[in-house]
C-alpha cells in the first residue's frame, strides 16, 4: 500500500518544542510520540475544577541511542496512520514504527526493524533509551501477575470528578522492551514487535492483548491497521488540485480530526473530543482535556457530513451527560438542562472558573444544533426516541424558557448576564449569538414535537418568536450584544456565526456589513478557528479571492513539520488545536462547496478560488447515500453509492433553472457549471421508514 506524497510529512529532525510532536490517537487512546505519558478516553482524575485527563505511563516512550554520524528521517504517514524514525548508519538501517491501532482501539504498537546495508560478519546491536516508569501522579498503580509474557499493572484514579463518583480503573499490559536489540551475524535483517494493551478491566485488557498477539501471529497487525485507515480515507476526504500547501493542510486537519474519533464500526462509550485531543489534557495543560462547544460547533460538522455513526457517537456522549446537565440547571435555579461549559464524564461542569460555567450558556444551543444537523442529514428519528435525543432537545428548550426575562418596554424576551463567544466581554445582555442559537434550538424543539406526535408547550414557540436579536437599523449590522460599540476589539468569531452555521435570515448587505465590521477589529492573535468563518462568509457572497486571503492567515497556526496546530499564531495556547482545524476544514468543506444542511434538502453552491484547479470531496453522506463530488471551474460531477445496510433514499439534483437530475447509486453525473446554477439536493423520501 503506497501513500500519496501529499499524505507524508517528514523531517531530518524533531521539533525543538516537544508540544509539537505528532499525536497518535484512535478515539480511545491518545499519545504524543515519545512522551512518557498517554491518555485514555473517559479517564480523568481530580474533583471539580481540578479534573484533568489522567496520565497513564507509556511503555513505548523509547528512542534509539545515537552515537554515530548517521542520517535521520522522521516521517508521519497520514494515509497509513503511522509514525516512523529511520536512522541510516554506514553498515545498517534502523527503523522504528509507532501507531495507535485504528481497528483495535485498545492497542498501541511499536515495531523495530534492523537491516544490514552491506555484508558483515559482525553482530549489529542498538541501544534503546526509555523514559517509561510504571507510575503516575493520577492513578495509584500496583503490580499484577505477568500475562503471556507481558507485564501487567492496574489501578484507579486517585479522586473522582464529583464527590462519591466513580473512579475508573486502568489495566495496562505490555511486552517488556529490552535496552538492547541485536541483529545476529547470520541474518541480513530482523524485526521486533512490542504491544501495549489498555482497558478498564482485567478481562478486557487480557482479551485485547490476546487479540494483538493473534494479529502478530497471522502477520495482520499492521495491515489491519492500515486497511482501517484506507477505509476511513475512502469515506471521508477533502482534496484540492493545484494548491499543494492548502491540500496538505486539509489532509493534516482531517487526519487529526479522524484520529480523535472511533472507527465507524466500533462501539464503545465515546468520551467526546477536547480542543487538544486525546494526546493532551494533563493537569494545567490544554484545557485539562475537557469537552467544550468546540466539539459540537467546530469539529462535529466536518465529521457529520461524512460519517453519521461518528456524529451519533458525539450525540450519545451528550445524552450520557444529561443528569449532570440537569443538576447544573437546578444549581443555578433554572429548569431543564444546562450543559456544562467544560464537561468530562458526568456532565457536571468542571470549569475551573465559575463565571464561565455560569455565563457561557450558548453551549446549550450549540449542543442542540448538532442534534438538528444530524437529523437533517439522516432523518434518524430513532436517535430522538430510544436514543433519548428528544430529552436533550426538549430539556434545553425548558432551560431557555426559564432563563429569559420579559422586557415590557421592548415587548421582547431578553437573556441577561452572559458571556458571548467573544470572551473579551463578561456579564453582557442579549448576546446576539446566544439569543439566536437559543431561538434556533427552541424552533427545533417545536419541530421535533410534531415529528414525534407530541404537543409542544406554547411557551417554546412564544419565546422563539419574541426573543430579542440585536440589530442596528442605521448601520445595518448585528451588534455583538446590547451596548456593543462598533469598532471595539473582538477576540474571535461571534456575530459572523449568525450567517453560518445558524443561517439567521439576513440580506447580503447585512451579511457583508457584519463581516466587514468584525474583520477589522478581530484580534490577529486570537483563536485559530476564526478566520475560517470569515473566509466562509465571503465565499457566501461570491468573493473567493477575499476569502482565500483570509484563509491564508490560518497557516500561521500550523507548526512544522507534522502539521500540528497551535491555538494562537505565535505558537502559544492549546496544541493539536482541533478547534482551529475544524474551522479551517469548514471553510473549505462548507465554503468552497456551499454545502448547507437544511430541513428538507442539502444545498450545494460551489465556488473555488482561482489558484485551485479542482476540489474533490469523497464520502459525503446524505440519507443513506455516499456521494463523491468533483468541482472544477467548468463542470461538476457527482457519483452516488450506497452507504450501510439500509436502503438509501432516492435523490435528485435540482438546478436553479428548475431542471432535475436523478442521482442513481452506482452512476456518475457530470454537467457544465454556471455560477449559482445548482440549487439543492432533494430527497424524494422525507425520512427512513419507521
Amino acid at each position: 500500500m503506497t501513500s500519496d506524497p501529499d499524505y507524508i510529512f517528514s523531517a531530518g529532525s524533531l521539533p525543538s518544542d516537544p508540544r509539537f510532536m505528532p499525536p497518535l490517537a484512535n478515539g480511545l487512546l491518545g499519545w504524543r510520540v515519545f512522551d512518557s505519558m498517554m491518555h485514555m478516553g473517559g479517564v480523568y482524575n481530580g474533583e471539580g475544577g481540578t479534573c484533568h485527563r489522567g496520565n497513564i505511563p507509556c511503555p513505548l516512550a523509547v528512542q534509539v541511542k545515537t552515537a554515530g554520524m548517521g542520517q535521520h528521517m522522521y516521517e508521519l504517514d497520514m494515509y497509513k496512520g503511522i509514525f516512523s524514525h529511520t536512522m541510516f548508519e554506514p553498515h545498517f538501517e534502523y527503523t522504528q514504527v509507532l501507531y495507535a491501532h485504528r481497528q483495535q482501539s485498545n492497542l498501541l504498537v511499536m515495531e523495530v526493524h534492523l537491516k544490514r546495508s552491506e555484508s558483515s560478519a559482525e553482530p549489529i546491536t542498538i541501544q534503546l533509551e526509555s523514559s517509561f516508569k510504571s507510575q503516575s501522579d493520577d492513578i495509584d498503580f500496583q503490580n499484577a501477575p505477568d500475562y503471556k509474557g507481558g507485564r501487567h499493572i492496574f489501578g484507579q484514579t486517585i479522586s473522582s470528578e464529583i464527590p462519591g463518583g466513580i473512579r475508573p480503573f486502568v489495566h495496562l499490559i505490555w511486552m517488556p522492551i529490552a535496552s538492547t536489540l541485536t541483529l545476529p551475524p547470520d541474518q541480513s535483517q530482523s524485526s521486533w514487535v512490542f504491544l501495549v494493551a489498555l482497558a478498564g478491566s482485567d478481562e478486557s485488557a487480557k482479551l485485547c492483548f490476546d487479540t494483538g498477539l493473534g494479529l502478530i501471529d497471522t502477520g495482520d497487525l499492521r495491515p489491519s491497521h492500515m486497511r482501517s485507515w484506507a477505509e476511513l480515507w475512502k469515506g471521508s476526504s477533502i482534496e484540492v488540485v493545484g494548491a499543494q500547501t492548502l491540500n496538505r493542510a486539509l489532509i493534516g486537519c482531517m487526519f487529526y480530526l479522524l484520529s480523535s474519533f472511533p472507527s465507524p464500526s466500533e462501539e464503545f462509550a465515546f468520551g467526546g473530543v477536547s480542543p487538544g485531543g486525546l494526546s493532551n489534557g494533563s493537569i494545567d495543560e490544554d484545557y485539562h482535556g475537557h469537552v467544550f462547544w468546540d466539539q459540537d460547533t467546530w469539529m462535529y460538522p466536518n465529521v457529520a457530513l461524512f460519517y453519521p455513526s461518528l456524529a451519533r457517537a458525539v450525540l450519545e456522549y451528550r445524552v450520557r451527560t444529561v443528569e449532570g446537565a440537569r443538576a447544573n440547571a437546578q444549581q443555578m435555579g433554572y429548569k431543564g438542562l444546562k450543559f456544562a461549559w467544560e464537561s468530562a464524564v458526568t456532565g457536571h461542569d468542571v470549569c475551573p472558573e465559575d463565571i464561565y460555567a455560569q455565563q457561557e450558556i450558548h453551549i446549550n444551543g450549540d449542543v442542540v444544533l448538532a442534534f438538528q444537523q444530524y437529523f437533517y442529514l439522516t432523518q434518524d428519528l430513532e436517535m430522538f426516541k430510544e436514543g433519548r435525543g428528544s430529552e436533550v432537545v426538549w430539556g434545553v428548550a425548558d432551560y431557555w424558557v426559564s432563563r429569559v426575562t420579559w422586557d415590557a418596554y421592548d415587548q421582547q424576551y431578553h437573556i441577561k448576564g452572559v458571556i458571548p463567544p467573544d470572551e473579551y466581554y463578561f456579564t453582557v445582555n442579549n448576546s446576539v449569538f446566544t439569543n439566536a442559537v437559543a431561538q434556533s434550538s427552541l424552533q427545533f424543539a417545536v419541530e421535533l414535537c410534531g415529528l414525534l406526535a407530541q404537543t409542544a408547550p406554547p411557551e417554546w414557540q412564544d419565546t422563539a418568536d419574541k426573543i430579542k436579536i440585536p440589530f442596528d437599523p442605521e448601520l445595518k449590522y448585528h451588534p455583538e450584544f446590547d451596548g456593543y460599540l462598533q469598532g471595539n476589539p473582538v477576540k474571535q468569531a461571534d456575530a459572523v456565526l449568525l450567517g453560518y452555521p445558524l443561517a439567521l435570515p439576513m440580506t447580503p448587505e447585512v451579511r457583508r456589513n457584519d463581516l466587514q465590521a468584525y474583520e477589522a477589529v478581530t484580534d490577529p492573535f486570537g483563536p485559530a478557528m476564526t478566520w475560517g468563518m470569515f473566509a466562509l462568509g465571503w465565499l457566501e457572497l461570491g468573493e473567493s479571492e477575499k476569502a482565500q486571503n483570509l484563509l491564508q492567515k490560518c497557516f500561521r497556526n500550523i507548526q512544522t513539520p507534522f502539521q500540528v496546530w497551535s491555538e494562537s499564531a505565535d505558537g502559544s495556547g492549546c496544541v493539536n488545536f482541533l478547534t482551529g482545524m475544524g474551522g479551517f476544514l469548514q471553510a473549505v468543506l462548507f465554503g468552497y462547496t456551499g454545502f448547507r444542511v437544511q430541513k428538507e434538502h442539502l444545498a450545494f453552491a460551489p465556488l473555488i478560488p482561482q489558484d485551485v484547479d479542482a476540489l474533490r470531496v469523497k464520502g459525503v453522506t446524505y440519507l443513506g447515500n455516499k456521494m463523491d463530488w468533483l468541482v472544477t471551474s467548468a463542470e461538476v460531477s457527482v457519483e452516488v453509492r450506497k452507504s450501510g445496510s439500509k436502503e438509501p433514499s432516492a435523490l435528485e439534483l435540482v438546478l436553479n433553472t428548475g431542471t432535475t437530475i436523478p442521482l442513481i447509486p452506482g452512476q456518475s453525473v457530470t454537467f457544465l457549471r454556471q455560477p449559482g446554477q445548482i440549487r439543492k439536493l432533494n430527497s424524494s423520501l422525507s425520512c427512513w421508514p419507521v
